[in-house]
């Protein structure tokens, strides 16, 4: 259990153990220690022993097995999985069982992994700390009183209480590298178009991409090279070939020049936080860095950007969910008994012009429908963007939000003339208790102030644990690297793994 994947793998390859010794050995956490953490939707025990059983006797015969074979691997519940339950922690996708493998879940089954189980997360992915979810929300296993970060705190807080060895999450805003941050494990946010998005359920869909989260940037590595790659069924994917990313991962970046951002160590960041950050990067001198201060001046402005972009994205992608599709209905009986009444009333009253306006049966469903099956996050972004693109709008918020989010990448651009890798903060603090911020929208916004730009400029990230906090919370380190440098990004982060012991500290659950 406290091995790593690549160790595990290692163990399973030579033979000293079976994926059943492994699998149960997970699934059997997950049975101790899931009720105080949530980091689970679903768990199918017997699917998943009865799959590692089926990879091991085919070890057993001598067949020739995948790159992740008999290892468990449990999947943020937004990517769709032919015939299982996919609900994106909404209620509206409560019964939704797709028809069809997302290529993410087509490739894990192709390298002959185990699918543990489906994480939890805050409905369709939006949010910062899992607390969003129709299902309930997720605890950080090193406190469970608090939140595990957003939206994959399902996938992160699985790895940190050592319930699954590797994870699937999804990023948008930042939601693989925060959670990993202020859960102490490894996440990495690869470029736009580096992994198939196609049966990735859309929030934002410029700037949603897939990622690996594990122990440690060798894990990452290992799981990267699995999903990366080009397909056909994705327009914005990326014919580029996919590097040995797991065999590099181990070698040191020689000559590195890391760049600093003055804009990251303002107002607003803890000074513990910032601590442990300068002394991450007083490692990366004595392993030989250089370290430039460098300036990205309009991440100032990436937070606002990003909440213009992503909600309207998101209104157009949500804008399926209707109930006469498919999803959640209401129940039409007692909605249909509501109206009659409530338009007997209205001729009652003589109110010709509400009679007017009285919805029919289906803008009743429709409304109503949507209504019971969002959460109240979900819905303020599909107002939110709805607001941004309508007429007389759109010019003032959404075309001068994408103009902001083309000068973030031009910074970007210029900011990797002079340095290799950027390194910074994941998060302003550690992880904040359960129900803080639930009813300040704008101070959880917020919390994606470190990460979303690299989501606007389509560049990596990676989040790693550097230090803990006095109340003993992680403290997460990020790298953000040029586009299709994951390679630079896994390399970076093991050689800092190598030469400390942060990621190596698990949480005690009782």
């Amino acid at each position: 259990m406290e091995l790593s994947a690549t160790e595990l793998h290692a163990q399973l390859t030579s033979g000293k153990v079976t994926s059943v010794e492994v699998t149960r050995a997970f699934l059997d956490r997950i049975a101790a220690h899931d009720g105080a953490v949530h980091a689970f939707l679903r768990v199918d025990r017997d699917a998943a022993l009865a799959r590692a059983a089926e990879i091991d006797q085919r070890r057993a015969g001598g067949a020739k097995l995948g790159r992740l074979a008999g290892l468990p691997v449990a999947v943020k519940d937004v990517l769709c999985t032919q015939g299982e339950p996919t609900t994106c922690g909404s209620k509206i996708l409560e019964h939704f069982r797709p028809p069809y493998d997302a290529t993410v879940i087509e490739r894990l089954k192709a390298a002959d992994a185990v699918l543990i189980g489906r994480t939890n997360m805050d409905e369709f992915a939006m949010g910062g700390s899992t607390e969003n979810s129709a299902y309930g929300a997720t605890g950080n296993p090193w406190d469970v009183t608090r939140i595990p970060g957003g939206s994959s705190g399902g996938a992160a807080a699985c790895i940190a209480a050592s319930m699954a060895p590797l994870s699937i999450g999804t990023d948008t805003g930042g939601s693989i590298r925060q959670p990993a941050g202020l859960c102490g494990v490894t996440g990495l946010k690869p470029t736009y178009g580096r992994v198939s998005r196609y049966g990735l359920v859309a929030f934002a869909s410029s700037l949603d991409q897939i990622g690996p989260l594990a122990r440690t940037a060798e894990d990452a590595a290992l799981l990267l090279e699995v999903i990366a790659g080009h397909d056909a069924k994705d327009s914005t994917s990326v014919d580029r070939p996919v590097p040995d990313y797991h065999a590099s991962a181990r070698q040191p970046l020689k000559g590195l020049t890391l760049g600093l951002v003055r804009e990251h160590f303002g107002a607003g960041l803890e000074s513990e936080v910032e601590q442990a950050v300068r002394e991450a990067v007083r490692v990366y001198e004595s392993l030989g860095a250089k370290v430039k201060e460098i300036s990205l001046p309009h991440g100032k402005y990436a937070v606002a950007a990003y909440y213009v972009i992503a909600p309207s994205e998101a209104s157009s992608n949500l804008a399926r969910y209707d109930a006469a599709h498919y999803g959640y209905r209401t129940p039409e009986e007692p909605m249909i008994a509501r109206l009659e009444k409530e338009h007997a009333a209205l001729e009652k009253a003589g109110n010709e012009k509400a009679l007017a306006n009285h919805d029919n049966a289906l803008v009743r469903m429709y409304r109503q429908s949507r209504a019971e099956g969002f959460g109240a996050e979900v819905k303020r972004r599909i107002m939110l963007g709805t607001y941004a693109l309508s007429a007389g709008y759109y010019d003032a918020y959404y075309l001068k939000a994408l103009k902001v989010r083309r000068l973030i990448r031009r910074d970007y651009d210029e900011a990797f003339q002079q340095v290799d890798l950027i390194v910074g903060p994941v998060t302003t603090s550690p992880a904040f208790k359960i129900g803080e911020k639930v009813d300040d929208p704008l101070a959880m916004y917020l919390v994606d102030l470190y990460t979303v730009s690299a989501n606007l400029a389509g560049i990596g990230g990676i989040a790693f644990p550097c230090g803990f906090s006095a109340s003993g919370l992680p403290i997460g380190l990020q790298l953000q690297g040029p586009a299709f440098e994951e390679e630079r990004l896994l390399r970076g982060a093991a050689m800092f793994q190598q030469a400390t012991d942060w990621h190596t500290r698990r949480p005690h659950l009782r």
